[in-house]
């Protein structure tokens, strides 16, 4: 009887969310949104900077998402062993890290050691991605891992939200000169201080509940029992390719279609994101009401008519059309990351790990995008993106978790 007792109080506490490590989870992902979004604002400047074509200037998104294809098993393993809270702290040291390194890279004048930096920063973003995500599912009742996701990635938004305007200021003296450094230094000093905040809490050391060892083939072979997770593995692949495209080149569309300047496409860069983050912290409400698949697909044809005006009409009101593609694009990571992590149980770290590899499409849309800009243009390079969410679309329709079940009864 005790022991019933004691399992229903254990039951009821797994229900209710985890307020305190989500708060810290959240003030980690506003500083990930920082540092995902000053790829946008430093893919321009340093086009002038360093005298760079389109297609040399996305080598920065290039080594930014290249990590996720050497390291996410490695990372799950790290996480298997010593648990989430190790891991996140080692992910924003390593985060820290890459940002100081942009000290060097100023001093040389570097266009290589700013791609080390990238990428040493990156890898830290790799762990979290790795790590965070599935942390939060795990942070109470798995009926609302979605909305738990959501949540911290509101943050994350509004991190994406507050860095355009402010970074473009620190970047750019008043004489024009390029100061590319200068905001890394101050996310440097960020990143330390939560550091030891997260060194210093009640972070649960909590562990995936799988103790097999982690090899890149067993994951694989295990993975073949959940469908909807290899789909979403595709689905984020194109997805991570859209979101670099749409934002790395919207500053250079505002510039060259629409003639605006650096400040000015800034500012509506800025808009693109809190756009964003609105429609992020509404999706955790309308996700109670409304299917996590058919949202995706909804907003999915949302994305896809915008992108088709932004090609092909010059309406006058562009700026606001490619920033209200944040409305669209806002509930994609976080709510393509739990669909295909949805209902694997203990497999949820390696399948994490597995989802994170496909965003390695960060790193190969850009430079395609990059290669139709220089040869027809900014605005026709649009439909490289356009493209990836036709394929999102017809996933969240028919190949995630409900379709897929749904389909095999009437088989059945």
């Amino acid at each position: 009887m005790h022991d019933r007792i004691i399992a229903d109080i254990q039951t009821k506490i797994k229900m209710k969310h985890q307020y305190k490590p989500l708060a810290l989870l959240s003030l980690m992902f506003l500083m990930v949104g920082s540092l995902f979004c000053m790829n946008d604002i430093l893919l321009p400047s340093l086009i002038t900077h360093f005298d760079l074509n389109y297609t040399q200037a996305t080598m920065i998104q290039f080594a930014f998402y290249l990590t996720y294809i050497i390291f996410p098993i490695p990372i799950a393993g790290m996480i298997h062993k010593y648990g989430y809270k190790v891991s996140l702290l080692v992910a924003v040291v390593a985060c820290a890290a890459g940002c100081a390194f942009f000290l060097p890279a100023k001093y040389y004048d570097s266009y290589p050691l700013v791609l080390i930096a990238i990428f040493i920063i990156s890898t830290g973003l790799t762990i979290i991605n790795v790590a965070a995500n599935p942390f939060a599912a795990l942070l109470g009742d798995p009926e609302g891992s979605h909305q738990r996701i959501n949540f911290v990635q509101v943050f994350s938004r509004i991190g994406y939200a507050a860095t355009p305007l402010v970074a473009t200021a620190l970047i750019y003296d008043r004489s024009g000169q390029v100061r590319f450094h200068f905001p890394y230094v101050i996310l440097a000093i960020c990143l330390v201080a939560i550091a030891v905040l997260m060194f210093a809490s009640h972070l649960p050391a909590m562990k995936p509940d799988d103790e097999e060892p982690f090899t890149t083939k067993g994951i694989i072979r295990e993975a073949r029992s959940y469908k909807h997770l290899f789909y979403g593995v595709f689905a984020m692949f194109f997805y991570m390719g859209a979101e670099a495209c749409t934002a790395g080149f919207f500053i250079p569309y505002l510039k060259s279609v629409l003639g605006f300047n650096d400040q000015k496409a800034a500012s509506y860069l800025t808009l693109y994101y809190v756009l964003t983050a609105i429609m992020g912290m509404a999706a955790v409400f309308f996700l109670r009401y409304i299917k996590a698949h058919k949202l995706v697909g909804m907003f999915g044809i949302g994305m896809i008519i915008l992108y088709m005006i932004c090609i092909h009409v010059n309406t006058g009101y562009n700026e606001y059309l490619l920033a209200g593609l944040g409305i669209f694009l806002s509930i994609m990571f976080p709510t393509l990351f739990s669909l295909a992590i949805e209902d694997i149980g203990a497999f949820t770290g390696k399948g994490s790990a597995l989802v994170n590899f496909a965003l390695i499409g960060g790193s190969i849309f850009p430079p395609l995008q990059g290669f139709i800009a220089d040869h027809h243009g900014v605005q026709v390079s649009y439909m490289v993106p356009m493209v990836c969410f036709i394929m999102i679309t017809i996933y969240a329709f028919y190949l995630t978790k409900e379709p897929i079940q749904k389909r095999s009864k009437a088989i059945g």
